[in-house]
C-alpha cells in the first residue's frame, strides 16, 4: 500500500498522508467534511515546512594558525673557527701580496737612489688604513697591524738599524716600536748623547730622541746635542704618556717608589694625595726603576705598561698622570730631512745678536713670510755672557718657495742659522 502511495525512494510525510487521503474515500463513520479540510490544510501546512529549505548559520571564520617558524640555530664554534680559519689564510695570502708589491717599489726607489724608509709616505698608509677602519676593532689595533706590515716590508729591502734613549721598554723604545716596528735592528744606548753620536757617526741609520713634553717642557739634554753635531730631524712621534704604578705587594705596603725625574713630575700630585708617606727616589729610567720593583719587596715603580709585563709586576694604579692628556714628543735623527708631503714641518736653530730688538726684527720675518710657528724655545749658549740659541718650529718644508725666502731673511739677521730638518706632522697616539 505504501509502495502505489508515493514515489519510489520519497520519503516526505505529508506527500505520503496527502496521498492517502486524496486516493482513500471518505469513511461512513462520522468523520466530517470539515474535520477532512481541516486535516488537509494541516498536512499541507506540514509539507510546506518540511520541504522549506532551513536558514543556513553564517559559517564562523577559523583564524588561521600561523606556523611556527623554527628558531635560527647558532653557529657552533667549530663552524665560526672554520671561518676564522679561512679568513686567516686569505689575510696570510694577501699581506705577501702586498710585500711583494712593496719588494717593487723598493727596487724602483733603490734604482732611483731613494731610501727605503720613506716616513712620510708610512705615516699616509697608516692614516689611510685607520680612517679606513668601520670596527670593531679599535684604531690602535688597526695601526698595529699596518705598522708592522710596513716594518716586514721594509725589512725586505734593507735591514734598519735604529737607536734609542734605552732600556727596553722605556717610553723612547714604546716610541721606537710605533715609528719604525719590530722588523728592525732596535738598539738600546745608555744617553741622548750617545743616540747622536752613533747616528753622527754612520754606526746607526736612526736615533728616537725626546725633545719635549707636554706637562715638563723641554728635554734639555736634547736641546744642547743639536747645538754640538749636525744631526736631521727626519720625523717625530707624538705617544700620549700613560704612567701606571707597579708593584708585587699591595699598594697600602708601598714604601718607596722609582721612577725617572719627569715621571715623578708629572705624576707629583697624585703620589702626595694617595701615597703620602712612601720615599720618591728618582733613577735613570723608568724601565730602570720597574726591574727594581721587581727585585725589592715593599717599593713600586711608575712605568709604563710594557715594562710591567716586562717584568712581571701587578698594576696597582693605572693612569696615575695629572695630565690625562699628557704627550711626549719624540725626534726621529738621520742625516738628511725627509721627502714633501704637503703635511710638514720645518725646525731651525738660530742664534741673534745680543742687543734690543734684534729678536723682534727676526721674528717679524715670520710674520712677513706667513710662516705659522708651531714651537719655540730659548736656550743659553754655554760660556756667553746672556747669549742665547733659539729653536723654532713652523709649518711648511724647507723646500717651499716662501720658506727657502724665510730662511734667506733669518741669514742677515742671525749669527748662526741651522736648518734642523723637515719632517711630516704626525698626530699623537696612544
Amino acid at each position: 500500500m505504501f509502495a502505489e502511495c508515493g514515489s519510489p525512494g520519497n520519503n516526505d510525510p505529508g506527500h505520503f498522508f496527502l496521498t492517502l487521503i486524496q486516493t482513500v474515500p471518505l469513511p461512513h463513520s462520522g468523520v466530517t467534511l470539515t474535520t477532512y479540510h481541516r486535516t488537509l490544510q494541516l498536512i499541507q501546512m506540514s509539507k510546506k515546512k518540511a520541504t522549506k529549505p532551513a536558514k543556513k548559520k553564517p559559517a564562523v571564520k577559523k583564524k588561521a594558525k600561523k606556523a611556527a617558524v623554527p628558531a635560527a640555530r647558532s653557529p657552533s664554534i667549530a663552524a665560526l673557527r672554520t671561518q676564522i680559519d679561512k679568513i686567516d689564510r686569505e689575510l696570510v695570502g694577501l699581506a705577501n701580496e702586498r710585500a711583494k708589491l712593496a719588494l717593487e717599489v723598493g727596487k724602483l726607489k733603490d734604482s732611483a737612489g731613494d731610501d727605503a724608509y720613506d716616513p712620510g709616505r708610512e705615516s699616509e698608509v697608516l692614516a689611510q688604513a685607520v680612517g679606513s677602519s668601520k670596527g670593531p676593532l679599535p684604531d690602535r689595533c688597526v695601526r698595529a697591524v699596518f705598522r708592522e706590515l710596513i716594518s716586514g716590508s721594509r725589512s725586505l729591502e734593507r735591514r734598519i738599524r735604529a737607536c734609542y734613549l734605552g732600556p727596553e721598554y722605556s717610553y723612547t723604545h714604546l716610541a721606537a716600536i710605533e715609528r719604525f716596528g719590530e722588523s728592525v735592528e732596535l738598539v738600546p744606548v745608555g744617553s741622548i748623547r750617545a743616540v747622536f753620536e752613533e747616528v753622527n757617526r754612520g754606526q746607526a741609520d736612526y736615533g728616537v730622541v725626546p725633545i719635549e713634553n707636554s706637562t715638563d717642557g723641554r728635554v734639555v739634554d736634547t736641546l744642547d746635542m743639536f747645538t754640538r753635531l749636525p744631526v736631521r730631524i727626519c720625523g717625530e712621534v707624538q705617544l700620549a704618556i700613560h704612567h701606571h704604578l707597579l708593584g708585587r705587594c699591595r699598594r697600602s705596603e708601598v714604601q718607596e717608589v722609582y721612577s725617572k725625574p719627569q715621571a715623578v713630575s708629572q705624576c707629583r700630585n697624585w703620589l702626595s694625595r694617595h701615597l703620602p708617606g712612601a720615599r720618591v727616589i728618582e733613577v735613570t729610567s723608568t724601565s730602570t726603576a720597574a726591574q727594581l720593583a721587581h727585585d725589592k719587596p715593599g717599593v713600586a715603580a711608575i712605568a709604563s705598561m710594557q715594562a710591567g709585563v716586562h717584568y712581571g709586576l701587578q698594576v696597582l694604579a693605572s693612569s696615575i698622570e695629572d695630565n690625562p692628556e699628557n704627550v711626549t714628543r719624540f725626534a726621529v735623527l738621520g742625516d738628511t730631512s725627509a721627502k714633501k708631503t704637503r703635511n710638514d714641518k720645518t725646525a731651525l736653530m738660530y742664534g741673534i745678536p745680543h742687543r734690543a730688538g734684534s729678536l723682534a726684527d727676526v721674528m717679524a720675518i715670520f710674520k712677513r713670510s706667513r710662516l705659522n710657528l708651531t714651537w719655540i724655545e730659548s736656550f743659553p749658549i754655554p760660556g756667553s755672557d746672556g747669549g742665547y740659541l733659539f729653536f723654532v718650529e713652523f709649518e711648511g718644508h724647507e723646500s717651499d718657495l716662501k720658506v727657502r725666502r724665510a730662511i734667506a731673511s733669518l741669514e742677515k739677521k742671525a749669527t748662526r742659522l741651522e736648518v734642523l730638518g723637515s719632517y711630516a706632522k704626525c698626530p699623537p697616539v696612544e
